[in-house]
Parts: C-alpha cells; sequence; structure tokens
C-alpha cells in the first residue's frame, strides 16, 4: 500500500499554462532562431501587415490566471516513538499500514532494532491505523499481537484510538508509540514558549503539588517529564488567593535549578516556564520508573541489588546536605530508576520541592506519606524544629522496604497509629523475609532508625559502615557519568540551616559504584 499525493517540492501545472491561440503558437515557433517555415497559408495577421512580422496584437503580453496554492494537509494524528528505533509519524491521509513489508506505509527497518529478538516477531502487515469521520481505530494484523494501552486487540479486531493511547508490538511491555490526537489535543493553556519546544502527552505520575506529563521535544523527539505545580501550593492557608510576591517569582526558577546537579543521582531540570497559574518544570526522563513500582513488582530486592540502590541515594543526600538542603520527602515515589535492568543509576526526585514551599504547606503535603517520616518531624517539628537527620531516617525506612519487601510501620501492625509506631520506632523484622539478609545490613538499618536524631548514624557514617566497604574480589564496578567539575558558577554556599559548614562532596572524573555479588 503506498500514499498518494503530489511528491514534496512539486507543485500541480495549471491548465491555463497552455491556452494560446493557434496564431500565437504559430507565431512564436516563427520567432525562434533556426526554425523552418511553414509551407501553408500565411495567418491573418501576417496577411494583414504585408510581410512576416508580428502584428501589435500578437505581442501583446498573455497574463494567465493565477492560480491559488493548495493549502498543505494538516495531520489529524501523529504517532511518537517510545523506544529507540522508530521515528515520529504523521496521520494525514485516512488509513496506515505498519509492519515489516516495504509496501507498509510505516516500514520497520531500523538497522539497530532489525537484530533484536522482537523486530523478528513482528509482522509484515502488524496492524492498521484508519479513521472513519471523526472517529479513530487501530486494528491487529499480527501473529504476535497488537496491544493497546496493555490491552490485548486480538488479531482481526479493532479498538478505537484515542488520544494519548500507547500501542506496543508483539509484547505487552514493548511499548512503542504513544499516539497523538492533533484534533482534539488541546495545549493552549500551556505557555507558548513551551508549547513551541515540547509536545506533552499523557500523564505519567501524579501528586499533592500536581501532575507529570510525558513530553516530546518536537525538534528531536526526545522524551522528557514535565512536572505541572499549581502556584496555589506555594501559599499559605490564610492567603489562598493572594499572588506570588514578585521576589518568589524570581527566585523560584533559580531555585529549581539549582545545586546545577554536580551529582549524577539527582534529577536534572532542563527548561523552566510559567504561567500566572502554574510553574512547568521539565525534567529528564528516567525510564525505569519509581523505585516503589520496582519493589512492588519483585516483592523483595536482592542484596546486592539494594546496596546499589541504597549507595547511590546516600551520595545524593549527602551532596544535597553538602548544599544546604535537606530533602525531608524521601521515599520510594521519590527515587527514580534509569532503566528496567537490576543494575542501573538511580536519581533522587523532588529535593528541590521541600526548599520553595512554606512550612505549613509542606507538613500538609507530608501528612498523606508519613511512613517515611522521622520521629521529630511529628514531635518536635512546631518547636524546635528538625535538620538533616530526617533525611537519614527516611534513607534508613527505603532501606527496610528494598531489603524485607514491607514498610517498617503499617497501619496493619498492632493496634498502634502509624505516627505511634514511628514516634516509639516500634518495627519488626519478619523471620521469613529477612533470613537472608546479612548482618550487616541489618545494622545498618537499626542504626538509622533511631529515634533521637542525636544518636541516629548520619549519612557519612552510614557510608563508612562495613557493609558498604566491600572487598575487590567480590565486586564489579558499574561506571556512572563523569561529575562535572566543582566550579560551576551555579553551585551554591554550602552554609546549613544552622550556619554550620558543611563539608563539600568530593568530585571526580568519574564515580565507580561497587556491586557486592552476595
Amino acid at each position: 500500500m503506498s500514499e498518494k499525493g503530489t511528491p514534496e517540492g512539486e507543485r500541480p501545472q495549471s491548465q491555463t499554462q497552455s491556452t494560446l491561440s493557434p496564431s500565437q503558437a504559430k507565431s512564436q515557433s516563427q520567432s525562434q532562431p533556426g526554425s523552418s517555415s511553414s509551407s501553408g497559408p500565411s495567418s491573418a495577421s501576417q496577411s494583414s501587415s504585408g510581410s512576416g512580422t508580428l502584428s501589435s496584437v500578437d505581442t501583446i503580453p498573455v497574463t494567465l490566471a493565477s492560480v491559488p496554492e493548495e493549502p498543505e494537509p494538516q495531520p489529524w494524528g501523529r504517532l511518537l516513538p517510545m523506544v529507540p528505533g522508530f521515528r515520529s509519524h504523521d496521520c494525514i491521509e485516512d488509513q496506515y499500514l505498519f509492519g515489516r513489508d516495504s509496501k507498509c506505509n510505516y516500514v520497520l527497518e531500523d538497522p539497530n532494532d532489525r537484530n533484536s529478538r522482537k523486530f523478528r516477531i513482528y509482522s509484515k502487515k502488524h496492524f492498521r491505523i484508519y479513521r472513519e469521520g471523526s472517529e479513530v481505530f487501530v486494528e491487529d494484523l499480527s501473529n504476535n499481537g497488537t496491544f493497546l494501552d496493555g490491552i490485548p486487540i486480538g488479531k482481526d479486531k479493532k479498538l478505537p484510538l484515542v488520544n494519548n493511547a500507547v500501542i506496543s508490538l508483539a509484547e505487552q511491555r514493548n511499548r512503542v508509540f504513544v499516539f497523538i490526537d492533533l484534533m482534539s489535543d488541546d495545549q493552549s493553556s500551556l505557555p507558548r514558549d513551551l508549547q513551541d519546544k515540547y509536545l506533552l502527552t499523557r500523564r505519567i505520575g501524579t501528586g499533592v503539588c500536581g501532575e507529570v506529563r510525558l513530553a516530546f521535544e518536537r525538534s528531536t523527539c526526545r522524551k522528557f517529564a514535565v512536572k505541572i505545580i499549581n502556584k496555589k501550593n506555594f501559599q499559605s492557608e490564610g492567603y489562598r488567593n493572594a499572588p506570588l510576591s514578585p521576589v518568589t517569582t524570581l527566585i523560584l526558577p533559580f531555585l529549581l535549578f539549582t545545586p546545577c546537579l554536580l551529582q549524577p543521582c539527582l534529577i536534572k531540570t532542563e527548561d523552566f516556564y510559567q504561567t500566572e497559574e502554574s510553574f512547568y518544570i521539565v525534567l529528564e526522563l528516567m525510564e525505569g520508573g519509581e523505585l516503589f513500582h520496582r519493589v512492588k513488582s519483585k516483592q523483595q530486592l536482592n542484596e546486592s541489588v539494594a546496596k546499589l540502590y541504597f549507595y547511590q541515594m546516600l551520595r545524593a543526600v549527602e551532596y544535597l546536605h553538602s548544599n544546604g538542603i535537606i530533602h525531608r520527602d524521601l521515599k520510594p515515589e521519590n527515587i527514580l530508576l534509569s532503566s528496567q535492568d537490576d543494575v542501573c543509576l538511580i536519581k533522587v526526585t523532588d529535593f528541590n520541592q521541600s526548599r520553595i514551599l512554606e512550612e505549613a504547606v509542606l507538613m500538609r503535603t507530608l501528612c498523606g506519606t508519613p511512613s517515611y517520616l522521622a520521629p521529630e518531624v511529628f514531635t518536635h517539628a512546631s518547636t524546635t524544629g528538625y535538620g538533616l537527620a530526617v533525611d537519614a531516617w527516611s534513607l534508613g525506612v527505603l532501606l527496610f522496604v528494598c531489603l524485607g519487601g514491607y514498610p517498617p510501620f503499617h497501619e496493619s501492625f498492632g493496634h498502634q497509629s502509624v505516627t505511634d509506631q514511628i514516634i516509639r520506632g516500634e518495627f519488626t523484622m519478619v523471620q521469613s523475609k529477612w533470613t537472608s539478609v546479612s548482618d550487616q545490613a541489618k545494622d545498618v538499618v537499626r542504626k538509622l532508625l533511631v529515634v533521637d536524631p542525636m544518636k541516629r548514624m548520619s549519612i557519612e557514617e552510614a557510608l563508612q559502615h562495613p557493609w558498604l566497604q566491600v572487598t575487590p574480589h567480590l565486586t564489579t564496578t558499574m561506571t556512572l557519568p563523569p561529575d562535572p567539575l566543582s566550579s560551576s558558577p551555579c553551585r551554591r554556599s554550602n552554609i546549613l540551616p544552622n550556619g554550620a559548614k558543611a563539608r563539600p562532596l568530593p568530585l571526580c572524573s568519574h564515580m565507580s559504584l561497587l556491586l557486592n555479588l552476595v
């Protein structure tokens, strides 16, 4: 099947271009140098002049009627690639065929993907997208399956294709395209600069402060995550309808971009936009999803994998603390993974949120997820406040969840509320879950989950714990991206909230994470 239409760069010829009269055509022929004379009777114009010259009538320029240019057809839909090896595709005609066959409108022919197992199980005619009036459908033509938002369509069957729907090929997890309905996807409320650079698609996350949407950079089709935050979340209870102060509006972009990501385990901010109602933060996209879903799917992480993730968390938080930032909301949803592989880079996100939310607003948002909050947040927040140790506690809870597969504090445990369990520091390591976990790993958990923040193990002490001091013959090295130089002009002062000067995080040409193969 092939698409019909005028080739790009060509325009249809107008019929008026060949409407010269016979006498004009003959006169033009006679006026050409080297042309032979006709042996037939002379034209009327020649007779009237008595010579072979053209009359004044014949020499009047012929003005062709202006032909209006046909407007370029606009696409009604667009397919954006979710994985490397595929390209974006605009839908202009009423139907398109996708598959390995060279006669398809969209041919699966990427040489890198051709060597993969998935490519070999794509069908010659895998699926078809077509529209009937204003309705759009996707039809499965394959032997190995086409999925729409994770639902198998069924061979020779169809499903309605709606805006932001995800198409998977051969396997449910092999998400290849996201469909954008250009006739219905209204992005007029977004900042114009954001619209010009990015195309926002489906929602990939939600939270108390807003939502996160998948976005594609228009010029490159690179994927990003755009966090949309309502500005009302930055206002105090008594001033809900009051506008943000000019100072707050000016410094927010600076706060969101600092500390300029000198640490590879912190999420990177790419762009920042705002309207009167919302902030739009463009972030790098982590394809592996949240740690929450990783633990939930596996139920319990292997100790070596948990150690790898925990080490990266420690390094990221150590760097935040050295720049005067307390995260205060460390939880599995705020730990993102770079890939679906166990051995991968992790990144801490939402660390800037705690710096720009007012204290009362922050406490209100945190109340929805108390399981990871330190005891002093509940007992001393309104009086003496709290410091860096709150993040150490949260990391202890995270490590507990990774190693044990369940939270240490939960409403289903006993008759106490989650808050009371936390304040008392009462948790249980269930034997069936912890029997394969090493004593050193358990020791790290216990020393982090100490109620008294003065006696709790610090981030620096955790990094020096024997559990994280591995021996060469039991390790493999995973090299992470280079650390930028510490001389960045955006590097913030390393003064902590209490006025003490923090120890800067040592920066080197690369960071090697030691993965204990126990």
